[in-house]
């Protein structure tokens, strides 16, 4: 029996041995990626690689993580791969994720691929509801993420609906309120045409500026147990630790930032923290397993050398990254004012190419009006003259017609003499005629004038006509040098758009001088960012009137109370660090 399980492990040893390489499956927030590594490669061997093939240099931020059982574990740097827990199925699947937070990812974040991985992973903790956000600042936070995919709002391309198959708010906050998708994607839309002129860094940046306020932002949670055994939460982030009742991950009861913590290690299951204050006992609690302690002090070491770091002047490496992004946000912001500069050029040709295109519409039109009028002088001329004619010839006729009557009135007299009542007949005769030829002469004189009158209608006519000519000829002349495009030359170019006391020793060098730097530039941040306070405001509301209160979680309504009482993160950080270290610890053991 011994000596076939001997030969066995021989034969196992023997095929390790053979198999140089081994495979891993890279999980970032962004893509997957698959490597074929050496067997003999250590944790920093395998995250240096991936690191140097995403050109990633802000290293200090991320790490390697796999699951285990029920929990999950970051994979060492000084130990090689595959003597460690991680899973033995190849590829092996390690997830590239950021481990710990920035104070402040506006001024720690330089790396425009360092920010972008921080943004995709926040809002992901955020939409699967890790992170507590309240539904204002959900919205707020979603119609930055909306800018960030589909940059500059465009109504003509973003019409209702372009969100529909987009994951934007937690679950949670669409249950709560009696709003459709429609309504939704309505007040996200209206907050994203605001941020108009950013660019997709910048939008990103803005998500994780609002981000990093939210109460849970950053924390990693664990299950611990005091001295008199009562369940509690810990919380380790870049601030320091602190001390949460199971049941409200918002409002710490009480938090040790990291300039107070000397030394912190752990014995199996029990961890101890001493405090710089000597004059204050250590405290210890209980954790549910010993890896969750290896955990633990994995992050309060990382977090503690970082929140050192941030209180240092930056490396020559540091500050060689900042002046180089300095330089690129420099080139972008000049080649961002040349293409909005040359987008602008080309809105005020388009424009004046319409303008042109509408006066060129507009003289066609009074030319076409100007024909309409001269055919109309035409037609009347024509009228008028046929009128004066026919006037002419009825004068003549009358004229006649008097000549006629005149002559026999004469010969009327000439008979009148023929007797008294024949002479009385012919006087009335007489007088008749007079009166006829009276009327006749007064009628042809009436025709005569009417045909005077029509002659001068006619010399107006024609008048007029000659007009009209005239403006007509003006009218095309101007239309022939009026181009319906602009000239070639002023077009703008075309865009190409321990288990046995595993220890570990804070150095104290400066620690007593690190005072509440990180509580000050809280305050002032929060003095910096009144306008999106009233945003968020606003934001709440237009929609509480909406909302079903009955479905709200108890963590809403501890923020809700929160919110009332005037308590947010770092007020209440602030308030808590004010009280002694050994009044914190006292009060942490009697919970």
């Amino acid at each position: 029996m011994a000596s076939a399980l001997a030969a066995k492990m021989g034969f196992t040893s023997l095929l390790r041995k053979q198999a140089r390489n081994f495979n891993v499956r890279i999980c970032t927030m962004e893509s997957d990626m698959e490597f074929s590594c050496e067997a003999k490669w250590k944790g920093k061997d395998l995250f240096d690689f991936v690191c140097r093939t995403l050109g990633l240099r802000e290293t200090w931020f991320f790490g390697l993580q796999y699951n285990i059982k029920d929990t999950v574990a970051w994979l060492k740097m000084e130990k090689r791969v595959l003597d460690q827990e991680v899973p033995k199925e190849e590829p092996i699947t390690l997830y590239f994720l950021a481990k710990f937070y920035p104070e402040n990812a506006e001024e720690e974040l330089v790396q425009d691929i360092t920010q972008h991985l921080f943004f995709l992973q926040v809002k992901k903790k955020i939409l699967e509801e890790e992170i507590h956000c309240p539904p204002e600042a959900s919205v707020l936070l979603a119609s930055y993420a909306v800018h960030a995919k589909y940059e500059d709002y465009d109504p003509s391309v973003h019409k209702p609906g372009f969100l529909a198959k987009e994951e934007l708010l937690p679950k949670r906050v669409i249950n709560l309120y009696q709003m459709t998708a429609e309504m939704w994607e309505e007040r996200i839309t209206a907050c994203y045409a605001e941020h108009r002129g950013k660019t997709r860094d910048e939008a990103e940046m803005e998500y994780l500026k609002i981000a990093q306020d939210l109460d849970m932002y950053g924390i990693n949670f664990f299950l611990i147990r005091n001295k008199k055994g009562t369940d509690l939460l810990l919380g380790v982030d870049a601030l320091g630790l602190h001390i949460y009742e199971p049941d409200n991950r918002l409002t710490p009861k009480c938090s040790f930032p990291w300039n107070e913590i000397r030394n912190i290690s752990y014995s199996d299951k029990e961890f101890t923290i001493q405090p710089v204050d000597k004059k204050t006992s250590v405290f210890k609690f209980n954790s549910s397993r010993l890896r969750v302690n290896k955990l633990i002090l994995q992050l309060c070491i990382g977090n503690h050398d970082l929140f050192v770091r941030r209180r240092r002047v930056n490396s020559l490496e540091v500050q060689q990254m900042k002046s180089q992004a300095r330089e690129e946000r420099a080139r972008k912001q000049v080649e961002r004012q040349r293409l909005q500069k040359e987008k602008k050029l080309r809105e005020e040709a388009e424009r004046a190419r319409d303008e042109l295109k509408r006066r060129l519409i507009q003289l066609q039109d009074e030319a076409h009006m100007a024909n309409d009028a001269l055919l109309r002088t035409e037609q009347t001329a024509d009228l008028l003259a046929e009128k004066a004619q026919i006037a002419e010839e009825e004068a003549k006729l009358l004229a006649q017609k008097a000549a006629e009557a005149e002559t026999e009135m004469q010969r009327m007299k000439a008979t009148a003499i023929r007797g008294q009542e024949e002479r009385r007949l012919m006087e009335q005769k007489m007088l008749e005629a007079e009166m006829l030829a009276l009327k006749m002469a007064e009628e042809s004189e009436r025709r005569a004038k009417e045909a005077e009158l029509l002659k001068q209608d006619l010399q107006e006519a024609r008048e007029s006509e000659r007009r009209a000519k005239h403006k007509l000829l003006e009218i095309t002349s101007r239309a022939v040098y009026a181009s319906p495009g602009l000239p070639s030359d002023s077009m703008p170019p075309d865009l190409s758009f321990s288990k046995e006391n595993l220890s570990f020793e804070f150095k104290d060098t400066d620690m007593k001088r690190l005072s509440m730097e990180i509580e000050k530039e809280k305050v002032e941040y929060m003095e910096k960012s009144k306008h999106l306070q009233e945003q968020l405001n606003e934001l709440k509301t237009e929609i509480e009137s909406l909302k079903m209160k009955e479905r709200e979680t108890p963590l809403d309504v501890i923020h809700n109370q929160n919110t009332e009482q005037g308590t947010s993160k770092h007020s209440n950080f602030k308030k808590l660090t004010l009280q002694s270290t050994k009044s914190r610890v006292a009060f942490f053991e009697e919970l």
